[in-house]
């Protein structure tokens, strides 16, 4: 009579020196510096096809999940904001490296039917993903300048100068934008967006990204993906306030 093998689910907990790991099955706490070489030496001593449940923490997880991804791991990405509810509702108190990894192992365990493994995305996608992310902190910088230098004269000559250097970078990136959906053949998907009133190019251009992403089921898992859908709350002959 053949054994059956239950899968090895373990959490990791990200930062950007380090990362926290927790192994279900053995209790096994380790710590592994957040360097490729190291990453890589950890994960070969992971049984084969390991569960990986791994909180995204701005890009410092991402050596990580690709690096585990490549090994024949399955991995899951968990939303933060989700996670920090799930520790609300099984009464956690404590949040600490260890905590988390161990809250994202308890989480990947009991809900691992309803959550859908990573897979990386085109590359497409990370293109323009990065070239939206360095506009955005382009015009945040410019915005926060104007407003720090506004009102003072001595400033006024500099302020203009930087100011333009600024327009001259963000005019180069959407260049870049526009060569690169181009290329990828996707600027009449972008062109259909902005056929919709009040969608530009810039918005047409990050729809079009996030719907490179993955398959969807339907046009509600797509909306669903963007964080748009309707959350009701409802309770008996209570109707709440839908967001």
């Amino acid at each position: 009579m053949a054994m059956t093998v239950s899968q090895s689910i373990i959490g990791v907990d990200v930062a950007k020196a380090e990362v926290v790991v927790y192994q279900s099955e053995t209790a096994e706490t380790k710590i592994v510096p957040n360097k490729k070489n190291e990453l890589k030496a950890w994960l070969k001593s992971l049984p084969a096809g390991s569960a990986i449940a791994i909180e995204a923490t701005n890009i410092y997880h991402v050596d990580t999940v690709n690096l585990a991804h490549s090994m024949g791991h399955i991995v899951y990405v968990i939303d933060g904001y989700r996670l920090s509810h799930y520790r609300k509702g099984t009464g956690g108190r404590a949040k600490t490296d260890l905590s988390d990894a161990q809250l994202l192992a308890r989480y990947l365990k009991n809900e691992q039917a309803d959550l859908r493994v990573w897979n990386p995305p085109p590359k497409i996608y990370t293109k323009l993903q990065s070239l939206l992310r360095r506009r955005a902190a382009l015009v945040k910088m410019r915005v926060a300048l104007n407003q720090s230098w506004a009102g003072e004269p001595l400033l006024k000559a500099s302020s203009k100068s930087i100011s333009a250097c600024l327009d001259r970078h963000e005019g180069l990136i959407e260049k870049r934008i526009l060569e690169a959906v181009t290329e990828a053949g996707l600027l009449h998907q972008v062109k259909r967006c902005q056929a919709v009133e009040g969608i530009g190019f810039l918005t047409a251009v990050a729809l079009t990204m996030a719907f490179q992403r993955g398959e969807f089921e339907n046009a509600d898992a797509y909306i669903a993906f963007l964080g748009m859908d309707l959350r009701v709350s409802d309770s008996g002959q209570m109707n709440g306030r839908a967001r």
